[in-house]
């Protein structure tokens, strides 16, 4: 009778164990929530023209809550696919201690920090090309994809 009761108690423990580890999260590192967003924003009609760029939506990027980065970086995704170390197009660590931010924009450094190179300015985005946001703060990582928009250009 025994050693029936120490199986159960065994098999009892063990389905917990299969329980918790697959669905729940007390053991997966926690990801940071990333939300994509265009500024449809009137562009002057030959702004980025004038650089011979062509001129996209700016692009901000929301996150679930606020972080204090340590690092911001940003490739094109065919790149990041196919070699272990892309060239960032923007890429950007934390001085010391970052604010905590909600928002980002593509090209605005936020408060706290830096180019991971001096001097270095952002690289003016491509219409209609993937490109890979990738964030950490702390152990905290996010990543995700987006698409610049063509900016429709207006007449002054």
């Amino acid at each position: 009778m025994q050693n029936r009761s120490t199986l159960l108690i065994v098999i009892a423990v063990v389905l917990a164990a299969l329980y918790i580890s697959y669905f729940t999260d007390w053991f997966r590192r926690p990801t940071i929530q990333i939300i994509v967003q265009h500024r449809i924003v009137p562009q002057r009609p030959n702004a980025a023209r004038d650089q011979g760029e062509e001129p996209v939506y700016p692009v901000s990027f929301a996150f679930d809550n606020k972080y204090e980065f340590t690092s911001l970086k940003v490739v094109a995704a065919k790149e990041a696919e196919t070699q272990k170390f892309p060239t960032a197009l923007w890429d950007l660590v934390a001085l010391t201690n970052s604010r905590p931010t909600k928002t980002i924009v593509y090209g605005v450094t936020p408060p706290g920090m830096r180019p991971r190179v001096e001097d270095t300015q952002p690289q003016p985005l491509q219409p209609d090309v993937t490109y890979l946001l990738l964030v950490e703060a702390g152990a905290m990582k996010g990543s995700t994809n987006f698409v610049p928009k063509r900016a429709a250009t207006t007449g002054r």
